[in-house]
């Protein structure tokens, strides 16, 4: 499965991707948000994680090329919210660029195909997102997608320990355009 926008391609993991990926991933400023970098091999596992994701899903989190500009600048798609995380069970809109790519529209342009693919051919009913509370560009993508945020969703991220500044998460809903008859 490939989604197509006017300036974007998300489509499966290559070898040729890993490199590219991990150091994205390892980019402190890339990552600022998260709690953690991820080493070459943490970053291989998760490929390797993502990619089985969409095998067994039909939807994930794709490799997303940008053509004539680079082959691979980052990862948009869906995934399936882990059961800790306090939304769960849910899908999950996520988006992560190579610094170089940021402000050029293409994390909304690649969540919304991503989105809709997921309204369209999976029949989600919902999608949401979240990141921490101090991310007000990944906030401003959910809101140019849509989303609404869920104040009463709001949460401390299980994964991150408690009171890390980047513990506390705001959380972001939107349906399925198509209404529940899906």
């Amino acid at each position: 499965m490939i989604l197509k926008t006017e300036r974007l391609i998300l489509r499966p993991w290559t070898e040729a991707d890993l490199e590219p990926v991990a150091a994205i991933t390892a980019d402190p400023l890339v990552m600022r948000h998260f709690h953690i970098t991820r080493s070459r091999a943490q970053s291989d596992a998760w490929v390797a994680r993502t990619q089985a994701h969409i095998e067994r899903t039909g939807f994930g989190i794709w490799a997303l090329e940008a053509p004539g500009v680079a082959s691979l600048i980052g990862f948009v798609g869906l995934s399936t919210v882990p059961e800790a995380v306090p939304c769960a069970p849910a899908v999950e809109a996520v988006w992560t660029l190579g610094s170089q790519y940021w402000r050029k529209g293409y994390c909304a342009e690649a969540a919304e195909a991503a989105m809709r693919d997921g309204f369209n051919r999976q029949g989600l009913v919902e999608i949401v997102a979240f990141t921490t509370a101090g991310n007000a560009a990944s906030q401003a993508v959910m809101r140019k997608l849509g989303m609404v945020r869920d104040i009463d969703g709001d949460f401390d991220h299980p994964a991150i320990p408690v009171g890390h500044p980047l513990a506390p998460h705001v959380l972001y809903r939107k349906p399925n355009p198509l209404g529940d008859s899906v």
